[in-house]
């Protein structure tokens, strides 16, 4: 039966959908300990500003590397996988308790970055990718805290250095809606430096289940988002006083009016 409210919310709904897909994957920043992670389209918004002269970036994607998708087949297989599991810091009662992935979040590992892009004519190809694929690395350790290992780059077509008519951007991502810091841990998120606003992709800015409490934040350009997501983690896990492990998402890095706190 269909009620007055029924297409309403089946428009909600397919609208939440639409948001979180358009996250894309949801990439592990840091090591497994961090807890923390960051939406690919807000990673591939940062590397696109990595671009090198005599290349312009098309397509872009972030995933697992190789390695770790050898490492989860050899697991499924029963062999052996090499340092893996918990993380600890000692014995067997020393395991650092890690919060879970996000929904349908990648796993702490290695990434992998697969992109297109558009090279000048007037300079070798070789050149120019080593050039933009040491940038890409560059860039993701330094301005957002990603384990890049493997770079995949290919060349679509060549342009004139002579008509910047052909070199275009692809449009940005929507932001993220903003949600309110309500409550001691996101009024503690939303104080972080480097903290622009509270996000609600997945649902509240703040999810406190029975094992861990989830954080949505949209960081600023101009600070690393790993540290950034890292102080967060802190500032909650005060300001909540649980125990419970605190992950945190970031679904935005964005430019910011007069810099950052």
């Amino acid at each position: 039966m269909t009620t007055e409210r029924g297409p309403q919310r089946a428009d909600g709904w397919t609208a939440a959908v639409r948001q979180r897909l358009g996250l894309g994957r949801l990439l592990p920043l840091g090591g497994a300990v961090d807890g923390t992670w960051i939406a690919e389209t807000a990673a591939a918004s940062v590397l696109r500003g990595a671009a090198v002269e005599g290349a312009v970036l098309g397509t872009l994607r972030i995933g697992p590397a190789r390695a770790a998708l050898d490492a989860d087949t050899r697991a499924e297989a029963g062999g052996p996988v090499g340092a893996g599991g918990p993380a600890r810091t000692g014995g067997p009662a020393a395991v650092v308790a890690v919060p879970p992935a996000p929904p349908s979040g990648l796993p702490p590992g290695p990434l992998r970055i697969e992109a297109e892009f558009r090279a000048a004519g007037d300079r070798p190809l070789p050149d120019a990718a080593a050039a933009l694929r040491a940038a890409l690395v560059t860039a993701a350790a330094a301005r957002l805290g990603l384990d890049i290992v493997e770079v995949d780059l290919r060349v679509t077509a060549l342009f004139d250095d002579a008509a910047p008519d052909q070199v275009t951007d692809p449009p940005a991502p929507a932001p993220a809606p903003v949600g309110k810091a309500d409550g001691p841990a996101g009024e503690a998120a939303a104080a972080v430096p480097g903290v622009v606003s509270l996000t609600r992709v997945l649902g509240s800015p703040v999810h406190t289940a029975e094992d861990h409490i989830r954080v949505e934040v949209a960081t600023a350009v101009d600070r690393r988002a790993l540290d950034v997501a890292r102080s967060v983690r802190t500032a909650v896990s005060a300001a909540t006083g649980t125990g419970l492990p605190v992950s945190v998402l970031v679904t935005d890095v964005v430019e910011t009016v007069g810099g950052t706190r």
